[in-house]
């Protein structure tokens, strides 16, 4: 029993003995939790959908959600009170990006509450619950996957010469190989790149489980080979013809939306932006990502994107906050159907994968389990570290792209993105 509940009963035994009424003892008991999110459409959504499972049982507890701020504006507000060490007016619950996450626990160490001491972590996908690990313990509730496919366009790739087997195993040399024939013969580009980003590059280097720091923290950059071999096969797919350069998120998934590229390589959060194309129903698939030849531990299966929910360990709702995560985040398998197919919620709590909607088939792409086949995927991610200075790396990363598309030493741009990412840690 938990301490709000066992409260909350001997309250009622009290006031009965009283007189008191249960109306009254409700208004005068009740804990306050409240909650912070940035988008009212697919996580806020999400946690309202908890909530009210979570209320008939509990009236005792008030959760109130703000989902009308931006994500910056969560970021920085954390940021500058947990620096100030000044808490008041702070959520008890908060959304966190995976990527960002380790920043918050190393430099604000005890400002969130270990949820692996209440909340069975071996219950979620392994990568997600590492990237919220710290000395240990594990301090999210993982929520939404960030498990990446390769969306295809099976009518192309069939005009091309190709059936879906021959994306078994694939590798990146065959993709662009496969790229080339499709541009041939049908006259569409491949994908869609934008040089101001780096996910393909993330992705493709989390495929082989490293990142961009060892495990002291220290960078790994220089001698990093998936990342090495990430930047070169990048550099190889805009010199083989195949892609379609895109400035912006509207260019960028304008280009498969419109039918003007064959693939989107992308997070399982990218299905509900495909399926706004009724008219292109059933001519698309999904199948695992490439691998990288060559590398230690290259697989096709990797992560992008993706958000957490985390504890404030000062909020007077504390015990609630993690009550209610663990009732309903942490045990309802019906709760995480509604959210797929209300919101496109793809979940990292593994025990979901057993409902209905995960094991139904999809006609939009040709009658595919998709579901269930992002959940076989999402077990199969190599888990790592994102370290404190993500962000900063990435921008090293992004400036040395021009450079290494038009055919510029790799060796180069790894060195250029050490000394730039050195100097924005110090």
């Amino acid at each position: 029993m938990t301490t709000t509940a066992s409260r909350w009963r001997h309250a009622l035994a009290i006031a009965a003995a009283a007189g008191v009424s249960v109306l009254t003892m409700t208004a005068a008991m009740a804990v306050d939790v409240t909650v912070w999110a940035w988008d009212t459409n697919f996580n806020g959504a999400a946690m309202k959908e908890a909530a009210s499972r979570y209320a008939p049982s509990h009236p005792d507890v008030n959760i109130k959600i703000d989902d009308s701020m931006q994500q910056e504006d969560i970021r920085q507000k954390l940021q500058t009170q947990l620096l100030a060490g000044d808490t008041t007016g702070l959520p008890d619950i908060v959304l966190i990006q995976d990527d960002v996450a380790q920043k918050y626990l190393q430099s604000f160490p005890g400002a969130f509450a270990p949820l692996s001491d209440s909340i069975d972590m071996t219950a979620f996908a392994p990568y997600k619950v590492a990237a919220a690990t710290h000395e240990g313990k594990s301090y999210s509730l993982p929520f939404d996957s960030g498990v990446t496919g390769l969306f295809y366009r099976a009518d192309y790739l069939k005009e091309a010469g190709y059936e879906a087997d021959a994306l078994k195993d694939l590798t990146w040399d065959k993709f662009i190989q496969i790229g080339k024939d499709v541009k041939a013969k049908t006259g569409h580009n491949l994908i869609a790149l934008d040089l101001n980003g780096s996910g393909l590059i993330r992705i493709m280097m989390q495929s082989a489980g490293v990142w961009y720091f060892n495990a002291d923290g220290s960078l790994n950059i220089v001698d990093n080979q998936p990342l090495k071999a990430a930047l070169e096969t990048y550099a190889k797919i805009w010199q083989a013809d195949i892609v379609k350069p895109a400035s912006g998120w509207t260019e960028f998934t304008g280009a498969f939306t419109s039918g003007e590229t064959a693939v989107a390589l992308n997070g399982v959060w990218m299905t509900g932006t495909i399926k706004s194309q009724p008219d292109q129903a059933g001519k698309w698939g999904v199948a695992p990502i490439p691998k990288l030849e060559g590398v230690e531990g290259a697989t096709g299966y990797s992560n992008e994107g993706g958000s957490s929910w985390y504890v404030l360990s000062s909020g007077a709702g504390k015990d609630a906050a993690i009550d209610f995560l663990k009732s309903i985040w942490a045990t309802d398998v019906d709760f995480y159907q509604k959210i797929l197919i209300g919101q496109g919620a793809f979940s990292t709590w593994l025990p979901a994968s057993a409902g209905d909607a995960y094991k139904a088939s999809d006609d939009f792409f040709g009658g595919q389990p998709v579901w269930a086949n992002f959940s076989e995927w999402q077990a199969k991610i190599p888990s790592i570290d994102y370290g404190i200075y993500t962000a900063e790396v990435d921008s090293a990363v992004v400036a040395q792209l021009p450079t290494i598309t038009q055919g510029g030493s790799v060796d180069d741009a790894l060195k250029a993105i050490n000394d730039q990412a050195s100097q924005q840690m110090q």
